[in-house]
């Protein structure tokens, strides 16, 4: 299991830089040009590059890149808003959505698949129905017998991947989907828009609570770390020019834009409470006890606004570490 302070020594010449960056105010103002676009039905789409959105409010933040070829989804939300983020879209281009790409298989991320599937042209024909990617373990989850909440057969996966990694060309960019077993859950993804500058990661990262580690679904708090790491070598800082703009953009599964050294920071969270926690564990703590210590009691202001989400997150590295033995 690596340790926190290998995990911090990794990043200190990153992290040196962005505290550069800093003094001259670059993280503070890297947002400053990320405005909401107007009559979105109470959606925010905000413009992360030329081209490139994020829509949130519709459940799981969605990506929609858009170029010569079509329309290019990351998640398509949670159903429950899908006309307004049809609509949405249709503020920002006439032409039809080709690819729905599902980096996460929870309902927050594919409710809307059937939906904006019948939206879109098939990428090779014409025909309707766009093409809906995703890797096999999304499909399996969606598919299954017992799924809850059920989908029918339109809104699953029309192509499905065994690899780590699937890369394709639209829109003359290059899109890698790189598949991360046992992280917030065994049916998560990393999306990378090589030109675009642009990585989803689905609910990897969530920056409005702790992770929510679905460890009875194959989640683990080491898989989660392991993601984390492995968005963060996908970023980049603008060094070693600066001033000319803000490196990689991330869009975590819900909340705000965010930059690599926002990444790093959650990462650092992450790794401090399962380490506070193994050693409580270590000391023959039972649960009750650790949740009575707080072991994630310093980032509680910024991820444990809801109660449940602090317990949730402890309890689930418990259960994590203490199935690994």
């Amino acid at each position: 299991m690596r340790s926190s302070n290998t995990v911090t020594r990794s990043l200190t010449n990153v992290t040196t830089h962005w505290t550069v960056a800093a003094a001259f105010g670059l993280v503070c103002c890297a947002f400053s040009g990320q405005a909401a676009e107007p009559d979105t039905g109470g959606l925010d789409v905000v413009r992360v590059r030329q081209n490139f959105y994020m829509i949130a409010g519709a459940g799981g933040n969605i990506a929609v890149q858009i170029g010569s070829d079509g329309v290019v989804l990351v998640h398509s939300g949670s159903g429950a808003s899908t006309n307004e983020v049809l609509a949405a879209i249709k503020k920002l281009t006439d032409l039809p959505v080709r690819y729905i790409i599902n980096a996460d298989g929870g309902p927050d991320f594919v409710g809307g698949n059937e939906k904006l599937r019948k939206s879109g042209l098939n990428v090779l024909n014409g025909a309707t129905g766009a093409a809906i990617l995703a890797h096999e373990s999304v499909l399996r989850k969606m598919s299954a017998r017992n799924a809850k909440p059920s989908y029918p057969g339109e809104a699953w996966p029309t192509e499905a991947f065994l690899t780590t990694r699937y890369a394709f060309r639209m829109n003359d960019d290059a899109i890698e989907v790189f598949y991360q077993p046992a992280a917030h859950s065994d049916a998560d993804s990393l999306v990378l828009f090589r030109q675009s500058d642009v990585v989803v990661a689905g609910d990897i990262m969530d920056t409005t609570r702790f992770p929510v580690i679905d460890v009875a679904n194959g989640g683990s708090i080491q898989g989660e770390i392991e993601a984390l790491n492995r968005l963060i070598e996908l970023t980049v800082v603008p060094i070693p020019f600066i001033y000319n703009g803000v490196g990689t953009y991330v869009i975590p599964g819900h909340g705000r834009l965010c930059l690599q050294l926002d990444v790093v920071d959650y990462r650092d969270m992450v790794v401090v409470v399962r380490d506070v926690i193994a050693d409580l564990i270590k000391q023959g703590k039972t649960l009750e006890q650790i949740k009575a210590a707080h072991p994630a009691k310093p980032y509680e202001t910024e991820y444990g606004t809801q109660e449940a989400s602090t317990s949730a997150f402890v309890e689930a590295v418990y259960r994590s570490l203490t199935a690994q033995k």
